[in-house]
C-alpha cells in the first residue's frame, strides 16, 4: 500500500468529531532545501514534508478561469500553499489565509512577488464558489491583481476529498454542523501550510499553520525564495 495513502487511513481512524481545524502527525528531513531540517520531525506524517515532492495536481483557478497545476511553478516561483474553506466556523482558515496574505505583501514589498505563488485549496465547492471565493479575497485583503495568487476550486466535493485525502495525506470528512447556527455542515481539517522551493520540494510543512507566528512563515519564504 502507498505510504501516504496508507498514513492517511490511519490518521482517518483517529479523527475527532469537531468541525475545527486539527494538528498533525509527527516526523525528519534531509537535502535538496534552503532551510535546515525542522525541530519537530514530520517524516512519518501523512501529509507532504521537509525534503519531499510536494504531489502534483491540476485544479480550475475559477476566478482566473484556467488550469494551475502545481508543477507549473517548477524551475520559476517559491510556493506557499494552504487548504481552506470559507464557512469554517473556529477562524482557522481565515487565519491560514491571512498568513498567506502577508507573505504576499512582503513578496510585493521586497520585490520578489513575481518568484512567489500562493495557493488556496478549498475542499468545500458546493459553497465555496467563484462569487464566494471573490468576496472572501476582498474580506482577507488578498491581492489577486498581483498575479501569483490562486484558489484552486475541484469542481465537486468527491474530487476535493480525492486531492485532499489521496494526494495530500489530509483526511478529509464532511459532517453535520448542528452545533452551529445557520451552518448545514462542516469539516475537521488539519492546519496546515506548505513551503514549496522552485524545484517542488517542501521546504517546510507548518501542522500549526493556523496558529503559527506569521513573521515565521514570511522570514522562511523569504530566504528560500531569495537563495
Amino acid at each position: 500500500m502507498h505510504r501516504r495513502r496508507y498514513l492517511y487511513t490511519a490518521a482517518t481512524a483517529g479523527i475527532v468529531g469537531t468541525a475545527g481545524c486539527l494538528e498533525s502527525l509527527p516526523g525528519t528531513g534531509d537535502s535538496r532545501t534552503v532551510l535546515e531540517p525542522p525541530e519537530q520531525d514530520l517524516s512519518e506524517a501523512s501529509h507532504p514534508s521537509y525534503d519531499e515532492e510536494l504531489p502534483e495536481s491540476t485544479l480550475p483557478d475559477p476566478l482566473l478561469g484556467e488550469e494551475i497545476s502545481t508543477a507549473q511553478f517548477e524551475g520559476k516561483r517559491t510556493v506557499l500553499m494552504t487548504f481552506i474553506y470559507t464557512n469554517c466556523p473556529d477562524g482557522m482558515c481565515p487565519a491560514l489565509t491571512q498568513r498567506l496574505r502577508r507573505t504576499q505583501e512582503v513578496a510585493a514589498e521586497e520585490g520578489f512577488a513575481d518568484e512567489s505563488a500562493f495557493l488556496a485549496l478549498t475542499f468545500d465547492p458546493e459553497r465555496d464558489t467563484p462569487d464566494v471565493l471573490e468576496t472572501y479575497a476582498g474580506q482577507q485583503g488578498v491581492d489577486l491583481d498581483a498575479g501569483n495568487w490562486h484558489f484552486l476550486r475541484p469542481e465537486t466535493y468527491e474530487e476535493a476529498q480525492q486531492v485532499v485525502s489521496e494526494q495530500y495525506g489530509l483526511p478529509l470528512e464532511k459532517r453535520d454542523a448542528d452545533q452551529y447556527e445557520n451552518l448545514e455542515y462542516a469539516f475537521p481539517h488539519y492546519n496546515l501550510i506548505l513551503l514549496v522551493n522552485d524545484q517542488g520540494i517542501v521546504e517546510r510543512a507548518y501542522p500549526n499553520g493556523a496558529t503559527i507566528d506569521i513573521s515565521t512563515v514570511a522570514d522562511d519564504f523569504e530566504t528560500v525564495v531569495t537563495a
